[in-house]
């Protein structure tokens, strides 16, 4: 299994619920590291072109306006297959079908406000951590 890193994003509806800490130990309690955090608060516009790839479809405007609604943590994990493990620690995105014990059933609301977002493939973790992270934000631990 190789090393990788994978962009996590602690959404809005999480924060607000002052889960971030058990989310983080989620991912620490299943072999990823948090090498890099940024607290910060989209704009429309930042949240549009973060989300850029589904501008086409329906749900992108409100995406777009949830993800600027109130704070985010935007996080890089690391290690051994960090995109599919994220995405399964992470559930089903509609939280109604998510896995029990997953952080999209225990947390999440809605198919909306999901809690989390995570990277679905090494090439697009590169890009959503190059979207908030430069290379000297990163603090691997290997």
């Amino acid at each position: 299994m190789p090393v990788q890193r994978t962009l996590s994003i602690i959404k809005p509806d999480a924060i607000a619920k002052n889960v971030i800490g058990d989310i983080i130990r989620r991912f620490e309690e299943n072999g990823l590291s948090v090498i890099a955090t940024n607290m910060t608060r989209l704009s429309a516009v930042e949240a549009g072109r973060f989300y850029a790839v589904h501008a086409e479809r329906p749900f992108y405007d409100n995406l777009c306006a949830f993800m600027s609604s109130g704070p985010i943590l935007a996080m890089v994990l690391e290690g051994k297959n960090a995109v599919t493990l994220n995405r399964q620690l992470m559930g089903a995105t509609n939280p109604k079908e998510a896995e029990s014990g997953t952080i999209r059933a225990d947390h999440a609301d809605s198919i909306d406000a999901n809690a989390v977002h995570g990277s679905d493939s090494e090439e697009n973790a590169a890009t959503e951590i190059a979207f908030f992270f430069s290379d000297l934000d990163l603090h691997s631990k290997l």
